[in-house]
């Protein structure tokens, strides 16, 4: 018997979601690596550190909000809608302010509620014509049903990417 912990296995490769058509199901799996990531490289941070800005960077706290709220707006254009006040609202406090503190926990858990409702929309989206005309904002800027999907796994990879360099920035400038 090993005591050595089993190997990552990244979601892509982990057999999940066969129902789901192959763009979908990439999405799907990109949502996951990226809970698995921010989970990952953010344990043990401090909630005063995710609100910091290390050497001028952006808040790890901004990229969480950010991560949750563009999911679901993203997908939002993909449904073809278009934004809610409330939606609205919510992109206006992402920034957030010296009165918003949440704490780390209380962020990655919008994150989860984010994806938990995203993979329920996408798994619906998945299944439509990925070629169907979509606009996005009130430029009405033209995409497509697949080029919204797509964005929301490419746009969530990203923010991951910086917040997991911020995160690594933050834990060596405790040493």
């Amino acid at each position: 018997m090993s005591t050595s912990a089993a190997p990552y296995t990244e979601p892509w490769l982990r057999g999940t979601h066969a129902d789901v058509p192959a763009a979908g199901r990439a999405v799907l799996h990109a949502l996951e690596l990226a809970l698995d990531d921010l989970t990952q490289w953010t344990a043990g941070l401090t909630d005063a550190e995710v609100h910091s800005s290390p050497l001028g960077l952006t808040p790890i706290a901004f990229h969480l909000r950010h991560i949750a709220r563009s999911t679901d707006r993203i997908l939002t254009y993909a449904e073809g809608g278009q934004l809610s006040a409330e939606q609205l609202a919510a992109l206006k406090t992402e920034q957030g302010s010296e009165s918003d503190r949440e704490s780390l926990a209380e962020l990655l858990s919008e994150v989860e509620v984010s994806f938990s409702n995203a993979a329920q929309r996408i798994r619906v989206l998945a299944t439509a014509n990925l070629d169907t005309p979509r606009a996005v904002g009130r430029k009405q800027l033209p995409t497509s049903l697949g080029g919204a999907l797509i964005h929301v796994a490419d746009h969530t990879q990203r923010h991951t990417g910086q917040v997991i360099s911020t995160a690594k920035i933050l834990k060596a400038l405790r040493k």
